[in-house]
C-alpha cells in the first residue's frame, strides 16, 4: 500500500511515481469564483461589464476556443480584435503590442478589451458597448446582438 504526504502543499512520492503525477491544473481566474455543486457550475454575481462579458462568451474559461470564428480566450477575441488593438496602440504611440497568443491570457485579453472600449467608446453605454463586442463597429444597429445584449444584462443582473 503507497501513502502520500502531504506537509504544506509539498508532496512526497516515492522516485519512481513523481513521473506519472499530472500536471496541475491552472488557477481559476481570480475575478470569478466558482462554486460545484450537482456538477453544475454556479458563478458569482459579476462586478463589471468586462465581467459580464466574460461569463456570456466563454463561462470564464480562458481555454475556450470557437474553431468556426478562430476565436479564443475568456472573452473570444479574434485576430481582427488584435489588429485594432495594436492599431489603436500605435496610433498612441505606444510601445505595447499584442500577439493573437495573448488572447488565451484573461489578463491581457481584459487589458485589450479596456483598450478598446477607452478608443472606441469613452463616451458610450454598456448597450452599445456589449453589442459592438459581439457585432462589430456598427453591432449597436444590428438586431442579431439584442439578444447578446439581453444574455449580458440576465447574467449581471442574477
Amino acid at each position: 500500500m503507497r501513502h502520500l504526504v502531504l506537509t504544506l502543499g509539498l508532496i512526497a512520492l516515492p522516485t519512481k511515481q513523481k513521473e506519472s503525477l499530472p500536471t496541475p491544473l491552472q488557477p481559476l481566474t481570480p475575478y470569478i469564483q466558482t462554486i460545484k455543486q450537482n456538477k453544475t457550475l454556479k458563478v458569482t454575481k459579476p462586478k463589471s461589464l468586462v465581467d459580464a462579458l466574460i461569463l456570456v462568451e466563454s463561462a470564464g474559461n480562458e481555454h475556450a476556443f470557437n474553431k468556426k470564428e478562430n476565436a479564443v480566450g475568456c472573452l473570444q477575441i479574434r485576430p481582427v480584435m488584435v489588429r485594432e488593438v495594436n492599431r489603436i496602440l500605435r496610433n498612441k504611440k505606444s510601445s505595447t503590442r499584442y500577439t493573437k497568443k495573448d488572447r488565451w491570457d484573461c489578463g491581457k485579453s481584459k487589458e485589450m478589451f479596456y483598450i478598446w472600449r477607452s478608443y472606441h467608446h469613452e463616451v458610450s453605454n454598456d448597450e452599445i458597448i456589449a453589442r459592438n463586442w459581439n457585432g462589430g463597429p456598427k453591432g449597436y444597429k444590428k438586431q442579431s446582438t439584442e439578444h447578446y445584449w439581453n444574455k449580458v444584462q440576465k447574467i449581471w443582473a442574477n
